[in-house]
């Protein structure tokens, strides 16, 4: 039995913690809550977009 319980608390610790710190907020140098910065993986596109005007109607890529 307490071979079992510890086998469980285990596993809970290890499916809690990645939760645990993906939920957490962001906060500045002074501690106050600010909005979180987007990943660095989305902030770069994947593939080029087409090239498109001020209007939003494509154009050919310089």
């Amino acid at each position: 039995m307490r071979r079992f319980a510890i086998a469980m608390a285990a596993a809970l610790a290890v499916v809690a913690a990645p939760a645990a710190v993906s939920a957490a907020p962001c906060k500045d140098a002074k501690g106050k809550f600010i909005k979180c910065p987007p990943p660095a993986a989305a902030a770069a596109p994947a593939k080029k977009a087409p090239c498109r005007d001020a209007k939003g109607k494509f154009t050919k890529c310089k």
